[in-house]
C-alpha cells in the first residue's frame, strides 16, 4: 500500500512541475485541447462515453473473475 501512495505522490509532484513549466510558456489545458481539435466539452463527452462503455464490462468481467479468484484463494495451501 505504501508503494501505491508513493507512486501517487510522485505522479502528483511530476505533474505539478510539468504544469508549472507549461505555464511559463503561457500554455493552458484549453490551448492543448484546441491544438488537438477538441473542446473541453468534447473531451468530457469522450470520457463519459468511455466510462459508459467500460463500467458495465468491468462489472460483467468481475462477475466471472472474482468467484474464480475466491475459489483459487480458498483452495491454496496455507503459507508458512
Amino acid at each position: 500500500m505504501l508503494r501505491f501512495f508513493s507512486a501517487i505522490v510522485k505522479i502528483a509532484i511530476i505533474s505539478m512541475i510539468t504544469g508549472a513549466g507549461l505555464s511559463l510558456f503561457d500554455l493552458s489545458a484549453a490551448d492543448v485541447l484546441a491544438e488537438l481539435g477538441l473542446t473541453p466539452e468534447n473531451a468530457l463527452g469522450l470520457l463519459e462515453r468511455g466510462a459508459r462503455w467500460a463500467i458495465p464490462n468491468i462489472v460483467l468481467g468481475s462477475m466471472v473473475i472474482v468467484p474464480i479468484w475466491l475459489v483459487v484463494f480458498l483452495l491454496r495451501p496455507p503459507r508458512g
